[in-house]
């Protein structure tokens, strides 16, 4: 049933005027010495990741869920605490947040 005067939305169109909004479906940001590491967005990442980040109990595990094992000792190498990588990601939330107040157009 289609309401008059209004047009439907096109669900590619709606995650690409997010994505750009945004920035992009990866978030990537760089350690204290130089290092850039990458991480699934949360707005776009897929079961598997988000899962393994909501299930993770301690800032460890949850540093590891969210860069993965690999550049997780690239993170800690870099004299990061577990604790950062929990900042950067409710800096992402919040910024994502300002970012998509505006709602996506109409096709």
């Amino acid at each position: 049933m289609s309401k008059p005067n209004r047009k439907r939305y096109k669900l590619s169109e709606v995650k690409a005027q997010y994505t750009e909004a945004v920035g992009g479906d990866q978030v990537e940001f760089e350690t204290d010495k130089g290092d850039v590491l990458t991480f699934p967005h949360p707005l776009f990442a897929d079961d598997t990741w988000t899962e393994a980040v909501d299930e993770a109990e301690s800032s460890r595990d949850k540093a590891i869920a969210i860069l993965g094992a690999d550049q997780y000792e690239v993170y800690s190498a870099a004299g990061h605490g577990d604790g950062d990588i929990g900042l950067l990601f409710l800096a992402v939330q919040q910024d994502m947040q300002g970012q998509i107040k505006r709602r996506p157009t109409r096709s």
